[in-house]
């Protein structure tokens, strides 16, 4: 099968031929159709975080296909269901975390595409518990960017508790915040998107933005005040500069969501301002499987829309390298659907090239 596969920190991630992968236990082998590129994904093959992933391997966790194969234990009637495979690729199950709803808390979790192989290939073997159904009503193309970048920002938007009317300013409009615009907006909050491209801004006000800053052209915080301050800060951006701008810009009682992880990003808050201004300070970190089951729903209802751009897997690495230069106006997804596309089984009658 084709992969994309980090093999060095340091060098550029490689396409190549792969064994296909049998499931083990409890687990099914989907073959992808779809995959988003998450700037997540860029970070694991640089080596970026304090826990590294174990090379070589497979990144990509907004995948989508069809499970192909199941493994002992495993209802054979998901044959052929198409599902997404999230960055919570799998949870113990019995911690206080698993058992009170916050899965994604959980300390014995394995990430897809960080630390078990993911998504960027023709097929992944995946935990069949957190194999999420993708309603008929919803794109594969649709839904690879949903199962990271969207329940990312509709948990972040959850977290934030926006009450109806509140001002909800989103830092960075790209591959997350297109669709935390969205969300934001279906909560019944004021929007203003900000950001330094006014392709992005112009797609933020198309998809219900009430206002648009550019950061690059005006002082973001002088701006988000002249039309009253924010509520909620939902910082998407990964430059520095965005933390202390975000965190300005709040109303007394406001609340700064991070959700971004720029490599080696560190918070400095005034204290006083924090206590005196009531201001709260929250992480969020993805979201739970029944998190992008709604998500899903939403967006078969047709609440959502996703804007974004395919590749082919053969072009990974340039791919990456568009996302950091910021060319991207919102999601890259790898198409790996083909003509030429086998099966798990015809594949294991022939010889792997290694």
């Amino acid at each position: 099968m084709r992969a994309a596969v980090v093999t060095a920190f340091d060098r550029p991630i490689e396409v190549a031929d792969r064994p296909i992968p049998a499931p083990g236990p409890g687990q099914v082998l989907v073959r992808i159709e779809t995959c988003g590129l998450c700037h997540t994904d860029i970070h694991a093959a640089r080596g970026d975080w304090p826990v590294p992933p174990a090379l070589p391997f497979v990144p990509g966790h907004e995948g989508v296909g069809r499970i192909e194969m199941v493994g002992p234990g495993v209802d054979g009637h998901r044959i052929g269901e198409r599902v997404a495979l999230a960055w919570l690729g799998s949870a113990c199950g019995a911690c206080r975390y698993c058992v009170s709803g916050r899965e994604t808390l959980c300390e014995a979790q394995r990430n897809t595409g960080y630390s078990v192989d993911g998504a960027f290939a023709e097929f992944a073997v995946a935990d069949a518990r957190y194999a999420v159904p993708v309603p008929d009503a919803v794109s594969s193309l649709d839904a690879a960017p949903l199962t990271c970048a969207g329940v990312t920002t509709y948990a972040a938007v959850k977290a934030a508790r926006v009450v109806p009317a509140e001002r909800v300013a989103v830092f960075g409009v790209g591959g997350l915040g297109h669709l935390a615009v969205q969300y934001a907006r279906l909560v019944g909050g004021e929007v203003i998107a900000v950001d330094v491209s006014d392709e992005k801004l112009r797609m933020a006000a198309e998809l219900g933005a009430d206002h648009t800053v550019n950061a690059a052209r005006h002082d973001p915080v002088a701006a988000i005040r002249a039309l009253g301050g924010a509520d909620v800060a939902l910082v998407l951006a990964v430059a520095p500069a965005v933390l202390g701008q975000s965190f300005a810009a709040l109303n007394r009682g406001g609340r700064l969501v991070l959700v971004a992880l720029p490599a080696g990003g560190e918070l400095v808050l005034p204290v006083f301002d924090t206590v005196i201004k009531g201001i709260s300070v929250i992480g969020s970190i993805v979201g739970t499987r029944e998190d992008l089951a709604e998500v899903f729903r939403l967006h078969a209802l047709a609440r959502t829309t996703v804007i974004a751009r395919t590749r082919r897997i053969e072009d990974v690495e340039q791919a990456m390298q568009d996302v950091l230069t910021g060319t991207v106006p919102a999601r890259l997804v790898f198409d790996l659907r083909s003509e030429g596309t086998r099966t798990a089984a015809a594949a294991r009658r022939e010889p792997a090239v290694r």
